[in-house]
């Protein structure tokens, strides 16, 4: 089954991460113009499809156990309708983000602390990350939530966590 859990695990990170960046003002607008596409899936709809893949999956089948196709700037958009704060006024181009991602490692070999965001991450930022689940969806009846479905449980756990404030 593809992508990886690694890669899953990442992903998640990557999308809290930003979540969290955003919400407490260190990301004040979009990352990249909003044309970079990610396919966004919930944890618990990813363990139901490799369960259902081990009852229903064709020996040798990969499965892609992907969510909906959002770029950040639908995710940011989605995030401020269930949160009912401001969306974000400008977009920041990943040039400017890899760059800050650069001095932010300098920094953070200077004091210790850990960089914001590092230059590989702004590398996957820049792939174009949608896929289509059509294919689990018909053969193992994997049924992955809306981002907006994940959001509205995401964000209230972050913020009953003290991870971010709205």
């Amino acid at each position: 089954m593809a992508p990886c859990p690694s890669q899953a695990v990442f992903y998640a990170l990557l999308l809290v991460s930003k979540m969290v960046e955003r919400f407490n003002g260190r990301l004040p607008g979009y990352i990249g113009y909003g044309n970079d596409m990610f396919s966004f899936s919930h944890v618990d709809d990813v363990v139901d499809g490799h369960i259902s893949a081990l009852d229903k999956g064709q020996s040798g089948q990969r499965y892609l156990l992907t969510g909906e196709n959002a770029s950040f700037k639908q995710v940011f958009d989605i995030a401020a309708a269930i949160t009912n704060t401001k969306t974000p006024r400008f977009n920041i181009p990943l040039f400017v983000i890899e760059i800050y991602g650069w001095l932010s490692v300098l920094f953070c070999r200077i004091t210790g602390n850990l960089p914001l965001i590092r230059p590989p991450v702004v590398s996957c930022l820049r792939h174009q990350w949608a896929y289509s689940c059509e294919k689990a969806k018909r053969e193992l009846n994997y049924k992955p939530r809306s981002l907006t479905e994940g959001l509205e449980e995401v964000l209230p756990w972050l913020k009953n966590l003290g991870a971010i404030k709205y």
